[in-house]
């Protein structure tokens, strides 16, 4: 890590952003090349060499709708290519790769610096395969990522480093353009510590957009019965989508919105409420409610009954009946916290975060004549951690706007992560269909456990002389963590081979599972006595192989990816 700067980006569903923190030590935004501080998340193959990202892609799906992709995110972490263009296949890290590289590039712009190290925000409930996408995403654009952090922990930081001035704990619910996560989060001045999180990756404005481009088509149907449907002309429902999202926008801040739908040589004006947006989407609202209450009781079954704050992130939160719904369920008033911009702030504050902590880390070991891996900061005592930050404030261009006091601040702070779906093994159980014995999945890390997490379990053989043992490592895959195979994913599999001959049914074969602050999953398994042992390669199907990521790398480097059609 020999970055002068670490910046934060957030790779949102329908709009993406970047931020740094600047010579004053505050996060900041930078503007895009039509100095706006958020880009359009979709991207035009215009040709081969041409790859057009933002404002004017999204114009062009009503023109070249085959040749243009937006929603990407919701398929991060699946296997399958969302478009193939010009003999090329491009999967969902591939495209979102693209709209990195074009905020990297206008960020480059802007400051006349290279930009080069990030770290990238996701979804709280993202699994592992959709992380992993995303930090591929990352390195097809040619970025260190250092580190991907969940969506509301980011904007707990920026809300916890900038505004907050006491221990408190905060609701972050944050309802974007095609995800929603609700989480509960603890701030203290030296830790911000994830409590528990619960959300739906394919729940977001794009669900509210539908509603409204249905009730559209309905409204034009009506009033001209014989000219069919619009939703039937692809050209069309582009259109009904750009004109459903300014409508949507709108409807936050006034009562009403006319929408002017066009479709076979004819107009019908609809007269779009506030109150019929609110029933067309109530159900959708709902079961935003619905994740809120449970993490509410989760968060008070961890000792948390007592939420101090509600902050609401994403562009869909800005809907007055979202803070009139949240008020009457938690009985507590919600606190806009930017939010179109606070994602990509506090991802910025993280890659601060980390950078001063390993030049701090750097200076010690300089002083002390230790490697610097082997410094933990939270161990040293107070005068020797001033004396480095004192000594990395003169020394350090990328700190030298930090008084020592912040940038020790900045360097110790903790942030805790927790794991958002469970983990496990798949085992025998004899007692499963009336005794008929069966497979089920047993976790060994909980969902909201807290990271690093390092589980060891012991299990046993299923029958006498048994030789070999498959371990297949499970992922939750619903919203609840259950027994059952239909809710879990296998992520790998191995064998323990050359089991000593003769060994009683029940043989002792021990299970140890890990699970890192950045998502890498580790399993290994051992039956102790013979010194049989296996080390699980966890490689997550649905992600590319690196092979694929270099390939698709050196693609993108040799293309023209920019913000204007040609």
């Amino acid at each position: 890590m020999n970055a002068r700067r670490i910046f934060g980006i957030d790779l949102g569903t329908t709009y993406s952003c970047i931020a740094h923190v600047d010579e004053n030590g505050k996060p900041v935004v930078i503007p895009n090349s039509d100095n706006e501080p958020t880009t359009p998340s979709a991207v035009y193959f215009e040709n081969k060499d041409n790859i057009v990202v933002g404002k004017q892609a999204k114009n062009y799906a009503k023109i070249d709708e085959k040749r243009v992709r937006t929603l990407f995110k919701r398929s991060m972490g699946l296997p399958d290519p969302i478009i193939e263009a010009d003999g090329v296949t491009y999967t969902p890290e591939h495209v979102s790769a693209y709209v990195l590289r074009q905020l990297a590039k206008d960020a480059e712009q802007a400051l006349g610096e290279p930009v080069t190290d990030v770290v990238i925000t996701c979804p709280a409930y993202f699994g592992t395969a959709e992380r992993t996408a995303t930090e591929q995403a990352g390195k097809i654009a040619d970025l260190n990522v250092h580190y991907v952090l969940s969506e509301p922990t980011a904007a707990a930081i920026y809300y916890g480093v900038t505004r907050s001035t006491e221990s408190e704990v905060v609701l972050v619910y944050d309802l974007g353009g095609g995800t929603f996560d609700v989480t509960v989060i603890s701030i203290q001045p030296d830790e911000i510590r994830v409590v528990c999180t619960n959300g739906d990756h394919n729940l977001g404005g794009k669900d509210w957009d539908d509603q409204i481009v249905h009730h559209l088509a309905e409204q034009f149907c009506a009033e001209h019965p014989a000219l069919g449907n619009p939703l039937d002309e692809p050209s069309v429902v582009q259109e009904l989508y750009i004109l459903a999202e300014e409508a949507k926008k709108a409807l936050s801040l006034k009562e009403k919105a006319p929408v002017w739908v066009s479709f076979g040589g004819e107009r019908t004006r609809v007269d779009l409420t506030r109150a019929k947006l609110e029933e067309l989407t109530s159900a959708l609202l709902e079961r935003t409610i619905g994740f809120t209450r449970r993490v509410v009781e989760e968060a008070a079954s961890l000792g948390f009954a007592k939420i101090d704050r509600m902050l609401l992130v994403g562009g869909l939160s800005k809907m007055p009946i979202v803070s009139r719904r949240l008020q009457e369920v938690l009985a507590l008033s919600p606190q806009m916290l930017e939010p179109d911009l606070a994602v990509a702030k506090g991802a910025a504050l993280m890659g601060m975060h980390m950078l001063a902590g390993k030049q701090l880390r750097e200076v010690i070991a300089q002083q002390t004549g230790t490697a610097a891996e082997a410094v933990d900061l939270t161990a040293m005592d107070e005068a020797t951690l001033k004396a480095a930050a004192q000594e990395l404030g003169s020394q350090s261009p990328s700190m030298e706007f930090l008084s020592s006091a912040s940038l020790l601040q900045a360097a110790v702070r903790k942030v805790t992560n927790v794991c958002s779906k469970a983990f496990g093994i798949c085992i025998w159980n004899p007692e499963r269909e009336g005794g008929k014995g069966g497979e089920e999945v047993t976790h060994l890390i909980p969902r909201n456990t807290p990271l690093p997490a390092n589980v060891t379990e012991e299990f046993g053989t299923v029958d006498a002389g048994q030789t070999r043992v498959l371990i297949q490592v499970m992922e939750q895959s619903g919203e609840v963590a259950t027994k059952e195979l239909c809710d879990n994913k296998e992520l790998a599999r191995g064998v323990i081979p050359d089991l000593p001959a003769g060994l009683p049914a029940g043989s002792p074969i021990e299970v140890r599972m890990t699970l890192t602050e950045d998502g890498l999953l580790l399993c290994h398994a051992a039956h102790r006595p013979s010194g049989r042992e296996l080390k699980v390669d966890v490689k997550i199907t649905g992600t590319s192989s690196d092979e694929e990521v270099a390939k698709a790398r050196g693609l993108m480097l040799s293309q023209n990816v920019k913000g204007e059609v040609s």
